[in-house]
């Protein structure tokens, strides 16, 4: 497990709109070079890909993965009106900032959505930087399909704002620990960063207006979900099927709506496959096409 501190350590911050957004990179960017961008869930953070990062980083020249605003160590503005067009603008701006003018997406859970966004800006001719494959892992694709945790309809309900003020660190681990595999559960030491994240510097506050997202998926089902079925590029769904969120009743979602779906199944495996199987999660990059084309370049 990397240190949460190293992971810090290793990572700079940028301005985005007045707010520090902090990221890691890896590689730097020069003409041809194969980029990796990696969206994080909620309520975590970039940190959630360190048991990949090795890899990723011999298979591609350039692998960005960003805090979003609200989240680890990027600014968690007080009173914020959190929203996933947003999110999108800022990893179009940091990967643009960076000299990076298309990348290969590599998303879970919230960022999923974002990634739906980003997607469906490259259809309607809008996106900066160009999305050219996404992997998706566990997430709401679907508003239909997304079982929300009772902890996520009470934070996005009135009571939420002081809901997220009073939750303490045992009920979050509960929660979160809800989520994942029944043999692939989280360690102390992994709750413990999980929280960290999730809780400094006004997260908690920070996570009654984020999961407004759950509202957004609703209202921009027909944009996002037709981004999907139209898609110009290539997408794998990576999946833990024992997910209670979007397990194996999203991907019987998804096969249904979209022509040739492409999916790997994780049987026994959570909502957090990077974290829970993550030599599963490579197998299923390593033997995905686009992939591979940006480990030919490493």
């Amino acid at each position: 497990m990397t240190a949460l501190s190293d992971w810090q350590a290793a990572g700079t911050v940028i301005d985005f709109r007045g707010h520090r957004i902090f990221y890691r990179q890896h590689g730097r960017v020069g003409s041809g070079a194969r980029a990796l961008v990696c969206i994080h869930g909620f309520p975590t953070a970039s940190w959630d890909w360190h048991r990949l990062w090795p890899q990723l980083i011999e298979a591609f020249d350039v692998v960005i993965a960003p805090d979003m605003l609200g989240f680890g160590f990027s600014d968690k503005p007080r009173g914020h009106r959190y929203r996933i067009h947003e999110q999108c603008d800022l990893h179009e701006h940091l990967l643009a900032s960076l000299g990076i003018e298309e990348a290969t997406v590599l998303a879970h859970d919230y960022g999923d959505t974002v990634a739906q966004e980003w997607l469906a800006r490259l259809i309607d001719g809008r996106a900066t930087v160009r999305p050219v494959a996404m992997a998706l892992l566990n997430g709401g694709l679907f508003p239909e399909t997304h079982h929300a945790r009772l902890v996520q309809k009470l934070l996005a309900s009135p009571v939420g704002p002081w809901l997220a003020v009073a939750m303490g660190k045992a009920s979050f681990a509960r929660s979160l620990c809800a989520v994942f595999g029944g043999s692939t559960q989280p360690s102390p030491e992994e709750l413990d960063v999980f929280w960290t994240l999730a809780s400094r510097d006004g997260g908690k506050a920070a996570m009654a207006r984020l999961i407004y997202y759950m509202a957004e998926r609703r209202d921009q089902r027909a944009r996002w979900v037709g981004a999907l079925q139209h898609s110009p590029i290539p997408l794998r769904v990576i999946d833990g099927l024992d997910d209670p969120v979007s397990g194996a009743h999203m991907v019987e979602r998804y096969r249904a709506l979209v022509a040739q779906p492409d999916v790997v199944e994780l049987p026994g495996i959570g909502h957090y496959p990077q974290v829970e199987a993550p030599a599963q999660v490579l197998e299923a990059l390593r033997n995905w096409p686009p992939f591979l084309a940006g480990e030919a370049r490493a």
